[in-house]
């Protein structure tokens, strides 16, 4: 009896359309699955919605810290109060979130012991210690300066918050954005394959997130400032979201169905209202509020909508298979007949 030769079944895909009209397929449509039905890769354990708002308040809070010294520099003294509020409060809440989510606060002190700039997680660790340091000098002496007015001591905190702002505006970049080379140094494709965009996205989230807290918590005449950066960062995270999209080919369709669609469908509106509004309706109280309000919306459905798509990805066979067998074609295109892959050679060491 013959033997059957060797199916791939991933690449079986029921012929549509060539065969008679009303005939019916014999066969299911061919998916993509695993070995007992187990997902290929380990999907990430962390808890949600602990590290989607983990991630929307660093962010919140690194933008703030820039525009608190920048209202500080031009004068502008109820947006750089609800910067330094906004920049504490976000630090202190999002490490709240953070040693949730590792069950034991000893594991955040843990990693402070030791500095591994090959990992992301401890680098953040010791980006996110003197932020919150920083800012909650800066925030404190912020509280004290109305019951020192015309008091002794009055210059001396007055400087010291302006002297904490700062350190807390050059640490607030990086901040806002490591958490996007968090997630990217993972295995999971939809975010591996994105390391190059998810910084960008995660600038324009924050960017969006710190200017609609000063328009919200800014008066008219001081929040100019918040709006142009409320509006910079929306504009930059649609758009880099779309360019996202585009690159990734077939593993953005975890963007296109389930909550990660509603999520960032969601965002995507928020964050277009809101930079109309900062645009037309800056000079009103209620205008800005709004606008401010949903900005940061948009910001914080952006966060969780790129975390539930993650999650998908992990889960999803043909988002592991279908890249790992793309790079094997490219290689094996790229090599000769007859020579070895780059990737294959000897190297003897050094000394040898």
């Amino acid at each position: 009896m013959p033997q059957r030769q060797g199916v791939d079944h991933d690449a079986v895909k029921p012929r549509r359309g060539g065969g008679r009209k009303g005939e019916q397929l014999q066969v299911p449509e061919a998916e993509f699955r695993s070995y007992y039905g187990r997902p290929i890769i380990k999907a990430p354990v962390w808890k949600n919605p602990d590290v989607p708002l983990y991630l929307f308040l660093g962010g919140l809070a690194g933008s703030s810290a820039v525009l608190a010294a920048m209202a500080t520099a031009t004068d502008r003294p109820t947006l750089r109060r609800a910067g330094r509020y906004a920049a504490a409060g976000g630090a202190m809440g999002g490490t709240v979130f953070l040693i949730h989510d590792l069950h034991r606060p000893s594991r955040f002190l843990h990693m402070l012991r030791v500095f591994k700039p090959t990992s992301p997680l401890s680098v953040g660790s010791w980006i996110l210690s003197p932020f919150a340091a920083f800012a909650t000098a800066a925030a404190g002496a912020e509280a004290l300066r109305p019951y020192l007015a015309r008091r002794r001591g009055e210059t001396v905190v007055r400087r010291a918050g302006d002297v904490a702002g700062v350190g807390a505006a050059v640490v607030g970049p990086a901040l806002a954005t490591y958490t996007a080379v968090l997630i990217s140094n993972t295995a999971v494709p939809t975010w591996h394959e994105a390391h190059r965009h998810l910084p960008v996205l995660f600038a324009g989230s924050a960017a969006a997130a710190g200017g609609g807290f000063g328009l919200v918590a800014a008066s008219v005449r001081d929040n100019e400032p918040a709006a142009r950066l409320g509006v910079l960062g929306a504009v930059v995270e649609l758009a880099t979201e779309e360019k996202m999209t585009r690159d990734l080919g077939m593993l953005a369709d975890v963007y296109d169905k389930g909550r990660a669609k509603t999520l960032m469908t969601a965002s995507k509106a928020c964050l277009a209202v809101g930079a109309v509004g900062a645009v037309l309706g800056r000079k009103r109280r209620w205008a800005a509020a709004l606008s401010g309000a949903a900005l940061m919306a948009g910001s914080a459905l952006t966060r969780f909508g790129v975390f539930d798509a993650g999650i998908a990805s992990a889960n999803d066979p043909a988002h592991i298979v279908v890249p790992q067998r793309e790079r094997i074609r490219r290689r094996e295109e790229a090599v000769q007949p007859g020579t070895t892959p780059p990737d294959r050679r000897y190297v003897p060491a050094a000394g040898r």
